[in-house]
């Protein structure tokens, strides 16, 4: 296994220890500053793993297909988390998870098929996934800012920030789930 897939695994590991600190706010102190600092490292393997893959040519099957799947893995717990906690609207977090049921879908089906297709992320599923993992950082940073008195939310809007940053991922994963069923439709046809 090359350094590239070792990074992506990592990614996946780096979950349930953010699981760990992100549902531990009266076991843990600054539960929410350490959630963050592992989602940001999971986070900083995304930005690497391709890179390294590309510039060593190290670019794998494997890679390509678990690559989005850590993606999903990770922003898909921290939006359950966020619905836990009240952060984030359940229909929001509901809709981005189908999209990537209906994406992974996709990618299965064309790698089962005769071409052996395997569909690397696009640009709009990159969009999708870093706007997505700026908006959990962003709201995870102002989490860590109320519960150390820094910004109360009375004063500070962090709901309605929170929502906006929502509201443009859910916006970029409807638009890059439409563009993957449009460009991939060959394998949804039925015979």
């Amino acid at each position: 296994m090359n350094l590239a897939n070792k990074l992506t695994l990592l990614r996946i590991i780096l979950v349930p220890v953010f699981l760990l600190f992100m549902l531990t706010e009266d076991i843990i102190p600054l539960n929410y500053l350490w959630a963050a600092l592992f989602f940001a490292a999971a986070s900083i393997t995304d930005l690497f793993d391709g890179k390294i893959a590309r510039k060593n040519n190290m670019v794998t099957d494997f890679g390509k297909f678990l690559d989005p799947l850590a993606d999903k893995i990770l922003v898909i717990s921290a939006l359950i988390c966020f619905v836990q906690l009240g952060w984030c609207a359940a229909w929001a977090a509901a809709l981005i998870t189908a999209r990537e049921f209906a994406v992974s879908g996709i990618r299965l089906v064309a790698a089962g098929s005769e071409k052996k297709v395997v569909i690397a992320a696009n640009l709009w599923g990159k969009l999708k996934t870093a706007s997505t993992m700026a908006a959990v950082s962003v709201i995870l940073i102002l989490h860590i800012l109320e519960s150390l008195s820094l910004i109360s939310a009375p004063a500070f809007p962090i709901q309605p920030i929170s929502d906006v940053l929502i509201y443009i991922s859910v916006t970029l994963t409807l638009i890059s789930g439409i563009k993957y069923i449009w460009d991939y439709k060959e394998f949804l046809k039925t015979r």
